[in-house]
């Protein structure tokens, strides 16, 4: 049984992404209105705002929450052409039930809009990712954990493409290398053809990001790309947000040939249930359910059957989408009841 509940946000404009804490138990909003607001989970389910902060110039894009052991960390990206991190202060606060986050640092290496922003695995350390719409991967890393106004760019990855999402491959295995998926929302009919979609490992050898797969099947303007997490898979699993919903599987070759790539490469699955755009793809902690949610403002839950078919297990809709679907049927029935029950002639 799922309940859905509607929080008044309050913010003064768009919407853009909603983030939880790993534990689920913290959520971040943020808004073209360049606000970041922070909400916390009581005993009885109620989210409650318990911080408010501006945190760029421009429009907010995203924001992401850092590992939980490396304090309350969040990260945020804009129109503005920075990436900021923002801290929570404890003990300290600017009112009843509010709480206070500083900011840290503001990454400004890239001149243009910097669509996204996410922590790497924990694994890795305190790293973040950042992409921009002039098709610029940059990579950081905290100096120190104990003091984050300290970054130091590590890595570039030159896309050739304008950047709108990307995804760490959150997989503990030794065996699998740091790895990133980049999305774009490109739309130029000069690279109709062109994927959108790229994978990109780091090898400590060269230490270097290379590219070693092009999603070449994929060509509309991608809006969000999710790894799912790999407990006990011995292969990756991709979830694609564009105007449909793609899962891709790629199995690690064991005889690596430059013509075949590093992966074996399936399309698992494509649905076009939504009807329209998917804007957002998330995973559940073990990988297993994914959710999306698309331009029909309804969320849907997938999963996978034992013979690897993905099918779509659940939809949530908001309560005045259930209120109207309720009305219509009741309107539905009634109107059947009331044709059947009277034996008068309609004039």
């Amino acid at each position: 049984m799922y309940v859905s509940k509607t929080i008044k946000a309050g913010h003064e404009d768009l919407i853009h992404d909603v983030a939880y804490n790993f534990y689920g138990n913290r959520m971040a909003t943020c808004s073209s209105d360049q606000h970041v607001k922070i909400w916390d989970m009581d005993e009885s389910g109620n989210w409650t705002c318990s911080a408010k902060f501006k945190t760029h110039i421009g429009a907010v894009w995203k924001v992401n929450w850092a590992s939980p052991e490396f304090g309350q960390v969040i990260a945020t990206c804009s129109f503005d052409r920075t990436a900021g991190v923002w801290e929570e202060i404890p003990g300290s606060s600017d009112g009843p039930s509010q709480s206070h986050w500083n900011k840290k640092t503001l990454l400004v290496d890239s001149r243009t809009s910097v669509t996204d922003v996410k922590f790497g695995p924990k694994h890795l350390g305190l790293i973040l990712a950042t992409c921009s719409s002039d098709g610029t991967v940059r990579i950081y890393e905290a100096l120190d954990v104990m003091n984050l106004s300290q970054w130091s760019l590590q890595h570039e990855i030159h896309c050739k493409m304008a950047c709108s999402c990307i995804s760490w491959n959150p997989s503990l295995s030794r065996l699998h290398p740091p790895m990133l998926a980049v999305g774009s929302d490109e739309s130029n009919t000069s690279n109709s053809s062109q994927g959108k979609v790229s994978v990109y490992e780091y090898s400590e050898n060269n230490r270097r990001w290379h590219r070693v797969e092009t999603f070449n099947n994929v060509t509309d303007p991608v809006h969000d790309i999710a790894f799912a997490p790999n407990i006990g898979r011995s292969y990756h699993v991709l979830a694609i947000g564009s105007k449909d919903l793609r899962i891709f599987t790629l199995k690690p070759l064991q005889d690596v040939k430059e013509e075949t790539g590093r992966f074996e490469i399936k399309q698992a699955a494509i649905y076009d249930e939504h009807k329209v755009a998917v804007w957002r793809v998330c995973w559940n902690v073990t990988g297993t359910i994914l959710a999306t949610s698309g331009d029909d403002g309804q969320v849907k839950l997938w999963k996978c059957n034992y013979m690897d078919r993905w099918k779509c297990v659940a939809t949530l809709k908001s309560d005045s989408q259930a209120n109207e679907a309720t009305r219509d049927e009741l309107g539905k029935i009634g109107f059947k009841k009331l044709a059947m029950q009277a034996g008068h002639t309609w004039h």
